[in-house]
């Protein structure tokens, strides 16, 4: 008999259980006290049951000059490796946050950047799970070189896998650049934080008190600044939500998007449709329930759904196929275009173009948001954007008018002229340069102003512009909408729709790449 310390399968049970201890019973119980899952836990309930491969299991740091080698924990502080999400493989690496506080040095970055690469030689999803204090100041620059090199392989995946990142603790400093450039952010109410600077730092160089709550909570990135797109009440919502987006997304960026068994009558008609859209153009009405009526049931997934809510973005599902649903809120400022709406847009369109998931647009826009505040935040360089990814997509572009389509925003909205492959509108739809009251206004105004019944003789006149040119038939005879179609028979006739593009292809002029007005 040999003693265990001879042993070496002993030996390496005892080092992979090192390291599954991570920090220690104490770091994890603290883990668990503040409500949060230690890094394994959170791979176990992501995962499906007994698929987890790990790499690097028994990696450690390099030595330093700050007494680290007395301190070397297997793993490093990341936990790496593949696994299924519903049977198809996922890559995924996890901060654990019991080790040097989840920071990264630069064998953690090693970790890292092997599992990403990973994940583009076989061409599946990447997805993080950041509880992370930041850079490890005992390595230094070696810190920081590591974060370069996840920041750059964040660039060369995107677009190739889906990138998914899931903020469950602490992310400031430079670390926010990774997650900043994945496709989609998920955050934890509470628990979970992004700033590039703290409120101690902002504190001392402004005088500003904030808490971390407002300065980088959820409830900031998600409602005010667009950086998040998703926010949970704990971690396994979050973790069930990225299960849930995944199903809707492709492996890579040369597979379609997978395809259910449908479960909806795709030729169901809501004869209901149409009493939803209230025949007032100024009149609000709620855009998603519209939408939930002809995608199938219970498959509408909203997409930041907190931020720029006067346009709505989503994935659903029409006769199972995977789709991009973008449409305008008019229960939301009239359903305008501004700023955040066009980024909020243009960034969605782009992510569902590179991963060839088709786009169906819902319009119901009076134009762009007026005022000196949009004006000087660039309104115009910033709707560019969404016209631009509209335009450049060469993905199936289905779009629907429901009721009005004024101005330029009626171009940007997937219009015909951007090569939109299908365009229908509803019979309550007005298309026109702007709207009949502001366009009578213009042309008549000499009239008006001799008129003895001034607004009687308004009313006229917008009826008649109305008739002449602000209804779906005009656009109809030029060939700018395919069909005027009745609302009950939308859903039968997008999912016809969708059966004739899927095999649609389309490329562009030969460059290098286009210059996007960022």
């Amino acid at each position: 008999m040999t003693d265990d310390h001879d042993d070496p399968i002993e030996e390496l049970r005892a080092r992979k259980r090192a390291a599954e201890r991570g920090g220690g019973e104490e770091r994890i119980e603290s883990q668990h006290e503040k409500g949060k899952m230690t890094a394994r836990e959170r791979i176990d309930y992501f995962l499906d049951d007994d698929t987890f491969h790990e790499f690097d299991q028994l990696r450690t740091h390099r030595s330093t000059n700050f007494d680290m080698d007395e301190r070397q924990i297997p793993g490093d502080g990341v936990v790496t490796g593949y696994g299924d999400v519903d049977g198809r493989t996922v890559f995924v690496f996890a901060h654990d946050f019991t080790v040097f506080g989840g920071s990264l040095g630069e064998v953690f970055a090693q970790k890292v950047c092997k599992v990403m690469d990973e994940a583009m030689e076989v061409g599946a999803p990447i997805v993080g799970l950041n509880d992370s204090a930041g850079a490890r100041i005992q390595e230094g620059i070696d810190s920081l070189a590591g974060y370069a090199e996840v920041f750059h392989r964040n660039q060369q995946a995107s677009g190739v896998v889906p990138q998914i990142s899931a903020i469950m603790g602490p992310c400031a400093g430079g670390a926010v650049y990774s997650p900043a450039i994945t496709d989609f952010i998920f955050m934890i109410e509470d628990t979970s934080h992004m700033f590039i600077t703290g409120p101690d730092v902002i504190e001392t160089v402004t005088g500003e008190e904030v808490s971390f709550e407002e300065l980088g909570g959820a409830s900031t990135h998600t409602g005010e600044t667009g950086v998040a797109h998703f926010s949970g009440t704990d971690e396994k919502q979050a973790l069930d939500d990225i299960r849930r987006l995944l199903s809707y997304l492709p492996q890579n960026n040369v597979e379609d998007p997978p395809r259910v068994d449908p479960w909806d009558d795709p030729d169901r008609q809501d004869e209901e449709l149409l009493d939803l859209v209230p025949d007032a153009p100024q009149k609000p009405y709620d855009m998603t329930a519209v939408i939930e009526r002809i995608v199938d049931e219970d498959s509408f997934f909203l997409v930041a759904d907190s931020y720029a809510r006067n346009l709505v973005t989503a994935f659903a599902r029409l006769d199972g196929r995977s789709v991009g649903v973008v449409a305008n809120q008019p229960r939301v400022n009239a359903g305008t275009l501004d700023i955040d709406a066009s980024l909020k847009g243009s960034r969605f369109v782009r992510f569902c173009d590179a991963f060839n998931i088709p786009l169906v647009t819902f319009v119901d826009v009076p134009g762009f948001m007026p005022g000196t505040d949009q004006e000087k935040g660039g309104i115009i360089k910033h709707g560019a954007k969404l016209l631009y990814a509209y335009s450049e997509a060469t993905v199936p572009l289905l779009t629907v008018i429901t009721r009005k389509a004024y101005g330029g925003a009626y171009d940007v909205m997937a219009s015909k002229h951007i090569e939109a492959d299908v365009n229908y509108a509803w019979p309550t739809a007005e298309i026109a340069v702007m709207g009949p009251q502001g366009a009578v206004n213009v042309l008549y105004d000499d009239e008006l102003d001799a008129a003895d019944d001034t607004e009687a003789r308004r009313e006229e006149l917008i009826d008649e512009y109305r008739d002449t040119f602000a209804n779906p038939y005009t656009a109809a005879e030029r060939g700018f909408v395919d069909d005027v179609i009745e609302p009950h028979t939308t859903r039968p006739i997008l999912i016809d729709d969708l059966e004739m593009l899927a095999n649609k292809r389309k490329t562009g002029p030969d460059r290098k790449h286009g210059n996007i007005p960022l």
